[in-house]
């Protein structure tokens, strides 16, 4: 009797183990797909209003310097949208766990308007980067971007190569 308890026990713990990597899982498959998304209708489309219920209020963009609030981030993003033409913002791979991601992407435009103060160079732009970001409740609670700044600057004729 012992053994049949202590095997009920076993296959018990071992099939909600199961679920709960099932559970991380499916949210990991709702978060990239949620999240991709946005960033296709920001950017590329450049209709930046979807930021607006995309964060959580006390949302945090790990930048410098740090943003903080939702309104706040999509001002951030609002840079992009109103500096470049010919934006192209490339998902290259996306991968998570849970409520954790991380976006490997490239971005592209031709600066043509004012980017976070800095007049229009009339420049092309070529970037690659990396996000780490944390969801909370289906929606964006932190991101950090980790990208060559340097090069960033040397393409927009900023900073001499």
């Amino acid at each position: 009797m012992k053994k049949i308890i202590l095997s009920l026990c076993l296959i018990s713990a071992l099939v909600s183990c199961k679920s709960v990597n099932d559970k991380n899982a499916e949210l990991g498959k709702k978060n990239i797909e949620f999240y991709s998304r946005i960033w296709e209708v920001a950017v590329n489309e450049g209709r930046v209003n979807i930021l607006d219920s995309a964060y959580v209020d006390d949302a945090v963009l790990h930048a410098v310097p740090e943003v903080k609030g939702k309104a706040n981030a999509k001002a951030y993003y609002e840079n992009y949208v109103t500096g470049f033409s010919e934006r192209k913002f490339i998902i290259k791979q996306i991968v998570a766990d849970g409520d954790n991601l991380v976006k490997y992407w490239q971005f592209k435009g031709k600066h043509t308007g004012t980017f976070f103060g800095i007049p229009a160079t009339g420049k092309d732009v070529d970037v690659i980067g990396c996000t780490i970001v944390k969801m909370k409740d289906g929606k964006i609670a932190e991101e950090q971007d980790f990208m060559d700044n340097l090069e960033f600057m040397q393409q927009l004729g900023l900073i001499p190569r």
